[in-house]
């Protein structure tokens, strides 16, 4: 049986001022023997320390490395012990040439697959959860005072809490000096298809483990658990909510023909959180060879080098500590040349604070379109009229050009690599198709019209339209206006939406506040349920809700890369046609899912409440 991984990751700042968590998602292709591999690495930083975002960065940068240059592929175990004793060692070296740094460390969690093979190593409360038959199960040992008196009690002893001990306090971390208690098991736990592993920080504890299990059962894929675990952790509105990183790996039997991606996932209910026993041990030697120079450059590409991503990516958006800047200033006399993060790699875009919210009115039908001056493609809307009587939907001219589509590779490896197309011009529908719109089609070929859950049908996007009945419509379109409708291509939906920035979203680097429609947008619209067309403001295009509000058919099959991509703008043959991808985030989707690279999958055959349509015209 052949096995691969479906891995979604995401986190919020909680009631932090700025994230202290950092991860890594390694895709490490298959091995000699054909198995699929994949590294994470989640490190969260001690909060008792101005630098503890330092810390699990460097932590996360080096172990990475660490792993994957010297990993054989025969004693994973090993492996990891020794990439986390390089991170620790890391952490020495950096405080014993920046004092300022002294007394930073993190937790960590590890995790590599190959196959059906499961290792891990964690040092302190950072949690690996399994969840198999809808029962929860901590796999990972938990290295705090409270759970160790827990152990004790469960094993006949009966300990009593020492007077000011906090349950919470850590029992072995990473300092950089030698780590009390490490959880490094060396054989391999079984994993089967359908399984579902968790790796969070401890932000998770927010929430039991029952509606940790609820949560995942309700999630078709490891996106969408992603997004409703973190979304239940805002919900609590815990009074000073930790960071919270959730990283979800599904494991999935690989298809029997060849496949390039990954299809979605699927889950369980509840069941106590079980701890394992006693944790095998090991002892870290503190290395003798001063590694100052690997130190140089991880601080460099998480400071110095983080601004010409910026710059290139718009993906930087955080305010670094006094004590970072401090280390940084020390550090600036001797830059060594930084070279960027490999291409296989996911980095969590980084989350700011919201802004004060910005009311956006509401509108009963969508308004006439204005295209403002400040437009690069000042076009006047036009519909096409339908032989069934009405018209179609209100659609613009998209001028095209030359752009780079994807990323640079630091947060997800489908987003890679980073290539020039060239876009023939085009017409898009400034709205997603709302569901009267689509009724005028449901009715002619006597389809079901969708739900609208009793919303004002002509100002509501519609949604559960699986992909073969968006392209249907296209098709119906096409034959009533004489025109060439159809969904766009991948590249044609990235270059409309990005309203010819470079940035991460097209108003800027961040996601700041009351832009668009998404869980964590800080707009005083009703996040649980999808706005009016129109309800924020367009792109340079003039087009609406290409970010939030709804995820967007576009016409290709998954492929799990952009190596081979054409760069015409067209469709993209081939690939996995079992899925189809989808852009744009939606309502129920933090910002992260709204970057304009960011890339989705569903099955082709089923509508989904988080997805609608937008369409082209050919011009």
């Amino acid at each position: 049986m052949s096995i691969e991984f479906d891995i979604a990751s995401d986190q919020i700042d909680g009631a932090r001022d700025y994230q202290e968590d950092a991860f890594m998602v390694s895709l490490m292709g298959d091995n000699d023997a054909g198995k699929t591999c994949a590294l994470v690495v989640m490190a969260d930083g001690m909060g008792g320390h101005a630098a503890g975002n330092v810390a699990s960065n460097m932590v996360v940068a080096t172990f990475n490395k660490a792993f994957q240059g010297d990993f054989d592929g025969k004693d994973a175990p090993v492996s990891l012990s020794s990439a986390l004793n390089r991170a620790n060692q890391q952490i020495h070296d950096s405080i014993s040439e920046t004092p300022a740094l002294r007394g930073m460390g993190c937790t960590m969690v590890s995790t590599f697959m190959a196959g059906n093979e499961l290792y891990w190593v964690s040092v302190g409360d950072s949690h690996l959860y399994l969840i198999r038959e809808r029962e929860l199960v901590k796999q990972n040992a938990d290295h705090s005072y409270g759970a160790y008196i827990d152990m004790m009690k469960e094993q006949g002893m009966d300990i009593e809490e020492q007077a000011g001990m906090s349950r919470n306090m850590l029992m072995s971390a990473m300092t950089g000096e030698e780590i009390s208690s490490i959880d490094c098991p060396e054989t391999s736990f079984k994993l089967k298809p359908g399984d579902r592993l968790i790796i969070a920080s401890d932000g998770l504890d927010t929430l039991g483990a029952g509606a940790i299990i609820q949560y995942s059962s309700w999630s078709t894929t490891a996106r969408e658990c992603v997004y409703a675990l973190l979304k239940a952790v805002e919900e609590a509105n815990k009074i000073n909510q930790d960071n919270t990183t959730i990283i979800v790996v599904d494991v999935k039997e690989k298809a029997k023909q060849p496949s390039d991606a990954p299809p979605p996932p699927k889950e369980s209910l509840s069941k106590r959180a079980k701890i394992d026993p006693e944790p095998v041990k090991h002892k870290l030697p503190q290395g003798k060879k001063s590694t100052a120079g690997l130190f140089k450059a991880i601080l460099l590409l998480l400071f110095v080098g983080a601004g010409f991503y910026t710059w290139q990516q718009g993906m930087l958006d955080g305010v670094i500590s006094d004590v970072t800047s401090l280390a940084q200033q020390q550090l600036a006399a001797n830059k060594p040349e930084v070279k960027p993060q490999s291409a296989q790699v996911e980095e969590p875009p980084v989350v700011t604070k919201p802004k004060q919210a910005v009311k956006k009115p509401e509108k009963t039908t969508p308004a006439p379109v204005v295209v403002e001056e400040t437009y690069k493609d000042k076009h006047d809307p036009f519909t096409d009229r339908l032989k069934v009587g009405g018209r179609g939907p209100i659609m613009v001219k998209v001028s095209g050009n030359d752009f780079r589509m994807g990323s640079a590779g630091l947060v997800s490896a489908d987003e890679t690599p980073r290539h020039a197309v060239t876009v023939p011009t085009f017409a898009m529908s400034i709205y997603e198709v709302t569901f009267a719109e689509y009724d005028i089609f449901a009715k002619a070929t006597r389809r079901k019209q969708p739900d609208s859950k009793g919303r004002d049908r002509k100002a509501y996007p519609v949604s559960d339209i699986s992909w073969e009945d968006a392209l249907a419509y296209s098709k119906w379109l096409s034959k009533q206006t004489g025109k060439k409708y159809r969904l766009p291509s991948e590249a044609e939906w990235e270059f409309a939406a990005r309203g010819g920035k470079r940035t991460t979203y097209w108003w800027g680097s961040t996601k700041g506040s009351g832009n668009a429609h998404c869980f964590d947008c800080s707009s005083d619209l009703n996040t649980t349920k999808t706005a009016k067309v129109g309800s924020y403001k367009p792109n340079q295009f003039g087009l609406y809700d290409t970010a939030g509000n709804l995820y967007e058919w576009v016409y290709d099959c998954y492929h799990r890369n952009y190596k081979g991509a054409p760069d015409d703008g067209s469709v993209w043959d081939g690939g996995d046609c079992s899925v189809r991808i989808v852009r744009g985030g939606s309502f129920r989707s933090p910002a992260s899912s709204m970057r304009v690279e960011n890339r989705e999958t569903f099955s082709s055959k089923k509508g989904q409440y988080n997805v609608g349509i937008r369409l082209v015209r050919d011009i």
